[in-house]
């Protein structure tokens, strides 16, 4: 089996055919499939043998299984919240969906239809998700294909819903109320210095902050506005949410812009760091900043970063550190694969063992991340060039790469375009 699986991988011979061609991508996606269920498999082992060891260690039950989660995820090169999901899928296939989990093993479903199964019969009792499970994905008469196996996304999605609703209306009557408390709003980069802004709104409200963008759209094209529908609709969004078109002025709200000295005067060009978003040009950031009233706050005294030897005798990071902190990881937790905002400042070596409350030895990172590395056999440390070395239960090392504003070296002296800035920086606001 295993020459079979590495001949494909060593991809196709030259001269292929086209049938030869899809064959080769039509047996390497059910390889991918497989390959996912014995993922899944594996997760659900390694489960349970975390709980036996950390039961039989006096762990308290409530706390079995922390830190599966977060080693799945580092081992799969995802963020903690998705090897969470990745587990949790994992036990339902594995426990309660036994059609659908061997319709992967074949190579005829991937993860993603499998997940759209499991979302969609959530709230069904065990009883009426294993009849959806039967449904779909069993074997069809005299051998044929599962329904499932032949069905789009969409298609799919529809149909789990429909069994659902027929099975237990009320459960997903009550699952529908109940998920307006998911509403929120997000915020991820998008290329070329833009945002995606997104809101997960009840269906009643996202229509209709859609429709009243759209008809601020329609309003302007009538008055002969030269601007494209999307645009008119994005500067409405904006306008509206933020006042700006009533207060007739620039806005006073704060974006974090953390560049050098030399770059905000115009005399260097190195790259800026917007918190929340990542790396901008130095021209954008200047015009930027001209373009709104901004009050400068001096993060760094030189390129390096001076502020890296700031430390604490208290265990607690003081605000000014731990905002340092937060700047200095980018606003985004510091584990490998995880693209959560910063939420706790974290010793990395326990200050229970002695950790010092310094910035080398803090780190920014998510609440689920924080909580799985205080798990039964975790261990962290810093490493000299500002790296964070975890260790996990199992023996597996994963280095978190230092952040680009960390200096192992003291500070060089103030730049000339710092002299400059010394006096116009500090606790200022400067006019555009």
């Amino acid at each position: 089996m295993y020459e079979t699986i590495d001949r494909l991988l060593a991809g196709p011979p030259a001269g292929a055919s086209e049938a030869e061609l899809v064959d080769w991508i039509a047996r390497l996606e059910e390889i991918k499939c497989a390959a996912e269920a014995v993922q899944a498999e594996a997760a659900v082992r390694l489960d349970e043998a975390v709980r036996a060891r950390q039961a039989a260690a006096g762990v308290p039950a409530r706390k079995l299984g922390e830190g599966v989660a977060s080693q799945v995820a580092l081992a799969r090169r995802v963020s903690p919240e998705k090897g969470a999901k990745l587990l949790g899928l994992a036990k339902v296939l594995t426990a309660e969906m036994p059609h659908t989990f061997a319709l992967m093993k074949a190579g005829r479903f991937s993860q993603w239809q499998a997940t759209i199964l499991a979302r969609e019969t959530a709230c069904l009792s065990l009883e009426d998700r294993k009849v959806i499970d039967q449904e779909l994905c069993a074997t069809g008469p005299g051998g044929g294909p599962a329904k499932a196996a032949v069905m789009g996304l969409r298609q799919l999605e529809n149909a789990a819903k429909k069994l659902a609703i027929t099975l237990d209306q009320a459960s997903v009557v009550a699952r529908a109320a109940n998920a307006a408390k998911d509403r929120r709003v997000s915020l991820r980069p998008a290329p070329d210095t833009m945002t995606w802004l997104g809101a997960l709104l009840p269906v009643k409200d996202g229509v209709a902050v859609f429709a009243a963008l759209d008809e601020a759209a329609k309003a302007a094209a009538a008055s002969g506005d030269e601007r494209t529908r999307g645009q008119v609709m994005a500067d409405t969004l904006v306008d509206r949410i933020t006042g700006r078109a009533e207060i007739g002025g620039k806005p006073r709200i704060e974006v974090k812009i953390v560049m050098t000295a030399d770059s905000l005067t115009g005399d260097a060009d190195q790259p800026a760091m917007v918190e929340g978003y990542g790396p901008v040009p130095a021209a954008w950031a200047r015009e930027t900043l001209a373009d709104a009233e901004v009050f400068v706050r001096r993060l760094f005294t030189d390129p390096a970063g001076q502020l890296v030897a700031m430390e604490s005798r208290s265990r607690k990071a003081p605000d000014g550190l731990a905002e340092f902190i937060t700047t200095r990881d980018g606003g985004i937790c510091r584990t490998n694969g995880c693209d959560a905002p910063i939420r706790n400042i974290d010793h990395v070596e326990r200050h229970a063992d002695g950790g010092e409350t310094r910035s080398e030895n803090l780190q920014g990172l998510c609440e689920r991340c924080n909580q799985a590395k205080e798990a039964l056999g975790w261990l962290a440390r810093p490493g000299p060039d500002g790296s964070i070395i975890t260790t996990t239960p199992t023996g597996h090392t994963y280095i978190s790469p230092p952040p680009d504003t960390w200096a192992p070296d003291p500070p060089p002296r103030l730049s000339p375009a710092e002299h400059r800035l010394r006096d116009l920086v500090r606790d200022h606001t400067l006019a555009a």
